[in-house]
């Protein structure tokens, strides 16, 4: 059982009232531009939910990147987007020298995604490292994409806190070298210490999510339900906290809302076709309905 987090704020609707997103304006760039870093020969439903998450949090350009061989695929998937392919190793996963090419779209970008649907931990590794010092705008590390914080939390200073790692609790666990049975005693405060040691928002998914903010913040979200441990799911997420973050969010707020707006998707759904066995990828257009909702 987790521990009692005391001085936790509950995520609730007024709360989220409270503080209001950022109301874009205008066209597309004023809205922001999102760059979804992922995918390989075998994982492209991550980068295509990932990066319809985004566009349903109100960012209003979207660019991705994927291994080459697989980009004439995602071009299609992903119609609203610019896909750039780079050279990928014989086993289908972005190579870690391909970050060079992306640099233009990623000093660009209001925000840059790398990680959902990524393999390889050493070549990602060595892509994250290196696209890492060259990036100004707010960052979001899932999955594989936290290898380079595995390795050395500090990566991640230089950044200021424009940073949220969205974790479930084995990557979490993996991160903090730490056993998952000891995670599960207290998941919040292994959410604090990563977010202390990376200087960085730490949003971790679960049947409670927590949002740890380096600053000693904590909030506890209890939305959501069984039906979201589904593959896929925690792609959404992260999409969802890149979107809010390219439309302008600061970290921690994209953090918290796209843990409620997640979870409450998930209810949504589970409410109209069972507690168990909707998808991943419908959990995307429940998102603008949400953040209606909850702006009245």
């Amino acid at each position: 059982m987790s521990r009692p987090q005391p001085d936790a704020t509950l995520v609730t609707p007024p709360v989220l009232r409270g503080w209001q997103l950022p109301e874009p304006t205008g066209g597309k760039e004023s809205r922001g531009s999102i760059l979804v870093i992922g995918g390989s020969t075998e994982t492209l439903g991550a980068v295509t939910l990932a990066a319809e998450a985004a566009l349903r949090s109100g960012a209003g350009k979207l660019q991705v990147v994927v291994p080459s061989k697989v980009a004439p695929h995602i071009s299609i998937a992903l119609p609203e987007a610019l896909v750039r392919g780079v050279p990928s190793t014989e086993e289908g996963a972005i190579r870690g020298d391909a970050a060079e090419l992306v640099l233009d779209l990623a000093r660009s970008a209001s925000a840059v995604l790398i990680g959902p649907g990524m393999a390889d931990e050493p070549q990602t590794r060595q892509f994250v490292e290196q696209l890492l010092p060259e990036l100004g705008c707010p960052v979001v590390l899932d999955a594989l994409g936290l290898a380079a914080v595995t390795a050395d939390p500090s990566c991640l200073h230089r950044l200021e806190g424009r940073v949220v790692l969205t974790p479930n609790p084995t990557e979490l666990a993996i991160a903090l070298h730490t056993d998952a049975d000891e995670l599960d005693e207290d998941p919040a405060g292994a959410a604090r210490r990563l977010a202390e040691l990376a200087h960085a928002v730490v949003g971790l998914g679960g049947a409670t999510s927590w949002v740890a903010d380096p600053d000693g913040r904590l909030w506890q979200d209890q939305s959501g339900g069984a039906g979201l441990g589904v593959s896929g799911s925690g792609d959404v997420r992260a999409g969802v906290v890149a979107g809010l973050l390219a439309r302008g969010a600061e970290p921690a707020q994209a953090a918290v809302w796209a843990s409620y707006l997640h979870g409450r998707a998930g209810e949504r759904l589970a409410a109209s076709v069972g507690r168990l066995g909707f998808l991943a990828r419908e959990l995307p257009p429940q998102i603008p309905h949400i953040i209606a909702e909850i702006s009245l």
